[in-house]
């Protein structure tokens, strides 16, 4: 199966397991994971589940990037702050869907792949900076919405701060085991949650390591 004809058959399959936002589905059929992923993978790229990338970190699952993805409610111009870049992809949907995109790895040979990939393939929407993403990204602040590709045991303060009034995060909340999906508004009465489902991530790491 060609690149296209799977990517193709990934969107159908987001379709059926619930995903409707139009610009979620489009960015998905067109950003091409397989170059996010090591070449000896490529075959497996659009299947839906997480492909190891090096250094114990791995690429979410495409359902995943696309509930995230929807789930924040952003649009064209809005500016999202990602902790964990991964390999880019993440980043690369949500800019295609006309988002600016700050986004932050503490892996050193991550952050450097990650930001030539999206530069080579046109992304520059995307901004990456090498760093613990325990402290957020606080001068480009104030972020319409919040991506945190790592599991924590509790809201992490710092990135939390930079998130407007009216904005939304997304990330995985537990331990090692039972994780879920947590979606927070933050109002301006406090943050509401609001819980997507079990989930599994890779653990939050950094200066801080899980915050406690």
């Amino acid at each position: 199966m060609t690149p296209d004809a799977a990517r193709e058959r990934m969107v159908d399959l987001l379709t059926e397991r619930g995903i409707t936002d139009d610009r979620v589905l489009r960015a998905m059929a067109t950003v091409p994971r397989h170059e996010f992923v090591d070449s000896r993978l490529r075959a497996d790229a659009y299947a839906d589940g997480p492909l190891p990338i090096g250094h114990g970190q791995t690429i979410s699952q495409p359902y995943i990037v696309a509930l995230m993805s929807e789930s924040l409610r952003v649009g064209r111009g809005d500016k999202v702050l990602e902790i964990g870049t991964g390999s880019g992809y993440q980043a690369a949907v949500l800019a295609e869907m006309g988002v600016e995109v700050y986004t932050i790895e503490c892996v050193d040979s991550l952050a450097s792949d990650a930001r030539r990939r999206l530069r080579a393939l046109g992304y520059d929407r995307v901004h990456v900076r090498c760093a613990d993403g325990n402290d957020g990204w606080a001068d480009a602040a104030p972020y319409d919405g919040l991506i945190i590709a790592a599991a924590a045991r509790e809201v992490l303060r710092h990135p939390y701060s930079q998130l407007r009034v009216g904005g939304c995060m997304v990330f995985p909340i537990g331990g090692e085991e039972n994780q879920e999906l947590v979606l927070i508004h933050r109002e301006a009465e406090g943050p509401r949650e609001e819980y997507l489902g079990a989930c599994r991530f890779v653990k939050l790491i950094g200066r801080h390591g899980w915050v406690k």
